[in-house]
């Protein structure tokens, strides 16, 4: 009796999951979500800080997918990522993705002063080069960075999951709801947020107004007055943008506020800073691992969506040859 699927059989053999240590609750769903176990591997640290990584099982001609979210410790975990992705291509891997959900470097992406590094660039030539023949990530700062790869890959967004939640859990609820972005960076995105969940959009204007960089003039552009806010943003890092726009749009009038974003980064004391603010509900993914500390400090305020099942399914349909696009009507 042949099984009906066997047409599906693609060049390669099966899909083989591994994960570094950035991220491996992560890791654990998408597995679950595809099936399957992660592979066994031995991530090693010696006294040195050198990184020693063992297979414990051939991959030779396998459909490889390795999951490594590069936040911080970063040059930890950036170098595992390309030690692991050495390791599988000396193994004889038949292909080899990279699944990075979260890609550092990310804002060193152009030369915006006379004698900098565009590091982005060194990071994506550093992946291709220890040996990934595709990359994974989600919602890059600066969309530009999937041309410095010279690989395929899927750049992917987790907006599709934030705006989900707010039109299943969030909108029916609001009040005259209105979106914010804090700044104008990022308002093209914020404007297609807001058409999705059908509300006007509001931006906050930064301007520099003394060479003090502290010294900045915030003009709210937009009505929030006895409004509930959605303030959109792709990453937040320590916070300082979005404890400005709370504090501005209080002050304009704004009911209840509501913040979703992509990457929880929380650098420094932002978890603190952020938890203290008059936020009704955070809203985020698991692109970055929040520890459990700063996690506890937002409590309820706190929701975290993952972005497994949506990775678990690009993963098998990379795996089988079929559109990614397709998942989002594109």
């Amino acid at each position: 009796m042949v099984h009906h699927h066997t047409h599906e059989m693609k060049a390669y053999g099966g899909i083989k999951l591994f994960a570094g240590t950035a991220s491996p609750e992560l890791a654990g769903k998408i597995a679950d979500y595809l099936n399957t176990e992660l592979c066994g591997r031995d991530v090693v640290l010696f006294p040195n800080d050198n990184l020693f990584v063992k297979l414990h099982g051939s991959v030779r001609g396998q459909d490889v997918y390795v999951i490594q979210t590069t936040s911080r410790p970063v040059h930890q975990n950036l170098m595992e990522l390309l030690i692991m992705l050495q390791t599988l291509r000396l193994d004889s891997a038949a292909r080899i993705t990279a699944v990075v959900p979260y890609l550092c470097y990310g804002r060193s992406d152009k030369k915006d002063q006379p004698r900098v590094p565009i590091t982005a660039r060194l990071v994506t030539d550093m992946i291709e080069i220890a040996g990934a023949d595709r990359y994974m990530t989600f919602d890059p700062h600066a969309g530009q960075i999937q041309g410095f790869f010279s690989i395929p890959g899927d750049v992917l967004t987790a907006f599709h999951i934030l705006i989900d939640y707010v039109k299943k859990e969030l909108i029916a609820n609001l009040k005259n709801p209105v979106v914010l972005t804090p700044d104008l960076g990022f308002a093209k995105k914020g404007r297609n947020f807001a058409a999705r969940v059908d509300a006007p959009i509001a931006f906050i204007e930064k301007r520099r107004v003394a060479n003090d960089a502290k010294a900045k003039a915030l003009t709210l552009v937009g009505d929030v007055h006895d409004r509930d806010v959605i303030v959109v943003d792709d990453e937040v890092d320590t916070g300082g943008s979005i404890v400005e726009a709370v504090n501005l749009i209080k002050e304009n009038g704004a009911r209840n506020i509501y913040v979703t974003f992509v990457h929880p980064i929380f650098s420094k004391n932002a978890a603190e800073q952020l938890s203290a603010l008059p936020v009704k509900q955070f809203i985020t993914t698991d692109t970055v691992p929040i520890p459990p500390g700063k996690k506890a400090l937002f409590g309820d305020q706190l929701r975290v969506l993952s972005v497994a099942p949506l990775l678990g399914e690009v993963i098998l349909r990379a795996h089988e040859g079929r559109s990614v696009g397709e998942m989002f009507n594109e």
